[in-house]
């Protein structure tokens, strides 16, 4: 099932076009550090976009590229037994990784475009993009494994945090407004009980001032 136009926009407009920005992919750069945290920040904004992504829709109805389908079958027939939830950067950077990467890589140049730009990947896919819960890939294996972990429900944990979050601010806030509205509420029965006190006591010093009264015609 796909998510709605808004959110494929959201997708095409923002997180493909951040790393679009890419001139050119990482290994190109060499080590000028200028260029290399240029690209780093770019790919940052990437990150950023997708996170928020997944913490805002469910991910199981996102949709990445026009070529999800097929970026999963071949995954998954490639890589059947690669455990995606906690990924172990062997499975990604060894040589012996690269080389099995490789060919599936390719098959998508010229089919998902800037296939080998530099992107951020999360390692567990239970948190967020940290220092120590990130590594770059080429965007291709980027899409590979974040579809997979989509579809398979693993990213579901982000989404529900985000929302769990979202629920308890709401709570809270009503509890304040309550609060306030009872504050309020106690104020105005304070002022309507001092209101009959006085009421109460008005009514009393006059039968005293009549009593009073009565007393002194009686004397006279």
């Amino acid at each position: 099932m796909e998510a709605s136009s808004g959110i494929d926009e959201l997708v095409s407009g923002e997180l493909v076009s951040v790393a679009h920005a890419l001139s050119l992919p990482a290994e190109s750069y060499g080590n000028d550090p200028d260029i290399e945290m240029a690209w780093a920040m770019r790919a940052m904004q990437h990150a950023e976009v997708y996170y928020k992504l997944i913490s805002s829709v469910d991910p199981q109805f996102l949709k990445l590229t026009k070529v999800d389908d097929q970026i999963y079958s071949e995954f998954r027939e490639n890589f059947k037994k690669l455990r995606i939830d906690v990924l172990d950067p062997e499975e990604l950077k060894s040589e012996s990784a690269k080389e099995k990467w490789r060919p599936f890589c390719l098959k998508f140049d010229g089919i998902v475009e800037d296939f080998n730009y530099g992107t951020l990947l999360r390692l567990n896919c239970s948190q967020g993009y940290t220092e120590e819960n990130t590594i770059f890939a080429p965007r291709i294996q980027f899409f590979a494994i974040e579809v997979a972990r989509n579809r398979e429900g693993y990213n579901k944990a982000i989404y529900t945090s985000a929302q769990d979050k979202e629920e308890e601010k709401g709570v809270n806030s009503g509890r304040d407004k309550g609060a306030s509205s009872g504050g309020e509420e106690e104020k105005g029965a304070n002022r309507e009980g001092e209101k009959e006190k006085t009421k109460k006591a008005g009514e009393k010093e006059k039968e005293a001032c009549k009593e009073m009264n009565k007393s002194g015609e009686a004397a006279v």
